[in-house]
């Protein structure tokens, strides 16, 4: 796959995220897609979609871009960034975390928006 086609596919996976989030409170919107991809994007791919936003965000969606601030970095302090590290550990609001058994591929929908 080339470079422009490894963008293009992360692009719209990220616009994918982004539009079922859209259908959330608009509190939780932001959160809710940085979380998502914490979670299951692997660094290359967050590198790559950083390089991406870096050069200016050319077709993601704008809470895409506004998530990106909460996205960690691929080079970033490791538990930075929602949904990672102690984020993560204490699970969603009212939840026990993954120490007490809760899986990490729980949904990734704030508590408030349940």
């Amino acid at each position: 796959m080339s470079h422009d086609q490894t963008h293009e596919k992360l692009i719209r996976m990220a616009n994918q995220i982004a539009t079922f989030f859209l259908s959330q409170p608009e509190d939780v919107q932001a959160e809710g897609v940085a979380t998502h991809i914490n979670k299951f994007w692997e660094p290359r791919m967050r590198r790559h979609l950083f390089e991406h936003i870096d050069r200016g965000g050319e077709g993601l969606l704008p809470l895409v871009m506004k998530a990106s601030t909460l996205i960690r970095r691929p080079d970033a302090k490791v538990g930075s960034g929602v949904g990672v590290g102690q984020d993560a550990a204490h699970g969603a609001q009212g939840g026990k975390g993954v120490i007490a058994g809760e899986s990490l591929s729980e949904p990734s929908v704030p508590d408030s928006a349940v």
